[in-house]
């Protein structure tokens, strides 16, 4: 019984030490996100039109669950900040598709990788040789264990 609370609480603890460097590792993004000054449902919109490649707005009204006028308002404060567009669809002239802007692809694949690596680059800097080398081999054992049947 002891050996399992033993286990127990120190599953706990290295819970708590990954939420915590999650959290620090996001730090900087969350602030960048932050300084865009978008609104729980403009980043909600966002984030469904960056992961798809373009939706309509019956799409989108569906998967955020707004009403079609809501997010027709969503999408078109975003269209004055240029971070999304609207596009006829080439397959069905009829529809008009919402997309994520250059600007919004460019920052994706250019600004936030570097954000979300940043801390831990900072970090590993300040390390020595020998802290390195015992972060890695650990991290590596404990994802062996996890991913183990």
């Amino acid at each position: 019984m002891a050996k399992h609370q033993d286990q127990t609480a120190l599953a706990q603890e290295i819970d708590r030490d990954l939420r915590a460097i999650r959290e620090m590792i996001r730090r900087p993004l969350e602030a960048e996100f932050a300084r865009g000054r978008l609104t729980g449902p403009q980043q909600s919109a966002m984030h469904a039109l960056v992961q798809s490649d373009g939706m309509s707005l019956k799409e989108l009204s569906g998967r955020l669950g707004l009403s079609h006028s809501t997010v027709s308002g969503i999408v078109d404060r975003l269209e004055k900040r240029s971070l999304v567009e609207r596009r006829t669809d080439e397959k069905d002239k009829r529809l008009t598709r919402i997309l994520v802007s250059q600007k919004v692809r460019d920052y994706i694949r250019d600004v936030m990788p570097k954000l979300s690596i940043h801390p831990l680059v900072e970090a590993i800097g300040r390390a020595n040789q020998a802290e390195r080398r015992a972060i890695v081999k650990g991290l590596k054992i404990l994802r062996k264990i996890l991913e183990s049947p």
